[in-house]
């Protein structure tokens, strides 16, 4: 269908051409160009970070990040069921314990009540994962962390520009951008992210000693300065100089690329909200949500499930993409004898309910307006 509407489509042009065209007349495409660091700057300066390590994706910055942590058999993470597996790969990569929570109702994010409660001595890391844009409430979260000594990371990857106010004041100060929380933070630049490097991802902190580890474990633990010789168990974990060129022209206006999701956010949340049972985003008072995917969940009166919507869109040629299905629901993890006797009845409803619609940077404002008008008319055909 030539007509088409994607659920995404990146943003890339002249910069980013531009510094591909460097890498290979200087002939600079591996790990070792000088983009890498460049982009490592930048990423951690606009996080407000002191270092950031590029590795191959959001699934390897997770597991270098994880890692980093030298967790043992019997150690527990606790983090949301709602949310992508890479976070449960990680912490089972590592030997350690998964420990799930629901998701809160409103924002979609982890339910922090429910952390407090799953806490134990075993408890060694919370992995805050904001979902879909909209951050996690990282004031109770960092609160409860600092309060008990558990290690935070931070998943980050769907956030890019996402921010926090930490003491609900009305001053700049008091906000912080997702990716300056905890020990570490992964992200991801996947094709569909507000910042891409295609496929790749990177893990900021302030820990000069964790900088080294992970970029050691990034690397396949190369020795210095004898190379051939290894003391830890790590992975190929590297960016390319491609990549990163990519990366760095894309922070290099970052702000606009976060307008312009605000914006999409904005236009759709003003043309669908009178309709009679669909849920769309929040944006709580205390957060600024960057609406990576604008994300939508049909009430569960109006006999209709995510399922039936995505295919009447897509037979009037718009993308859709389902939720997130939650890690305690997931055949390969409860065949290992995980999460088999676990409800968690929000995530459960978001999976059923909840789909996204096309938000990609690139969309148009006329390919906007088309799908908004298909949804009116499909939910006026409903009644």
């Amino acid at each position: 269908m030539s007509n088409f509407i994607p659920v995404n489509t990146p943003s890339v042009g002249k910069p980013e051409l531009a510094y591909l065209r460097e890498c290979i007349e200087t002939g600079w495409i591996s790990s070792e160009g000088a983009f890498v660091a460049q982009f490592e700057a930048a990423w951690a300066s606009y996080c407000g970070r002191q270092y950031g390590v590029a590795v191959s994706s959001g699934t390897s910055a997770l597991e270098a990040a994880v890692a980093a942590l030298d967790l043992e058999p019997g150690d527990e993470v606790i983090l949301p069921t709602f949310t992508i597996i890479s976070c449960v790969l990680a912490i089972l990569k590592a030997g350690a314990t998964p420990v799930l929570v629901d998701a809160d109702p409103v924002t979609w994010c982890m339910d922090i009540d429910q952390v407090e409660a799953r806490l134990t001595p075993a408890t060694r890391a919370i992995m805050a994962v904001h979902i879909y844009g909209h951050p996690v409430e990282m004031t109770r979260l960092c609160n409860l962390c600092e309060r008990t000594g558990v290690t935070l990371i931070e998943d980050a990857a769907e956030a890019h520009g996402a921010e926090v106010n930490m003491n609900r004041a009305a001053t700049p100060a008091a906000w912080r951008r997702c990716g300056s929380f905890g020990a570490m933070s992964a992200f991801s630049f996947y094709a569909n992210k507000i910042v891409t490097t295609g496929e790749g991802g990177m893990v900021l902190t302030d820990d000069a000693g964790l900088r080294d580890r992970l970029r050691a474990h990034r690397d396949l633990y190369f020795g210095r300065p004898d190379r051939f010789r290894h003391e830890g168990i790590g992975a190929n974990f590297r960016m390319t100089n491609l990549q990163a060129a990519v990366g760095l022209a894309q922070v290099e206006r970052i702000d606009a690329l976060v307008a312009r999701k605000r914006e999409i956010g904005a236009r759709y949340t003003q043309a669908l909200r009178d309709l009679p049972g669909l849920a769309l985003p929040a944006e709580q008072p205390w957060a600024k949500n960057v609406y990576w995917m604008y994300g939508v969940v049909l009430d569960e009166a109006t006999d209709f499930d995510a399922r039936r919507f995505a295919a009447e869109l897509k037979a009037e040629g718009i993308g859709s993409r389902p939720f997130f299905m939650g890690m305690h629901a997931q055949p390969v993890l409860r065949e290992r004898g995980l999460f088999r006797d676990e409800a968690y009845p929000v995530a459960e409803r978001l999976t059923r309910q909840g789909l996204y619609l096309p938000s990609g940077i690139a969309l148009t404002d006329a390919e906007l307006s088309r799908v908004c008008d298909t949804i009116q008319r499909i939910f006026q055909g409903w009644r």
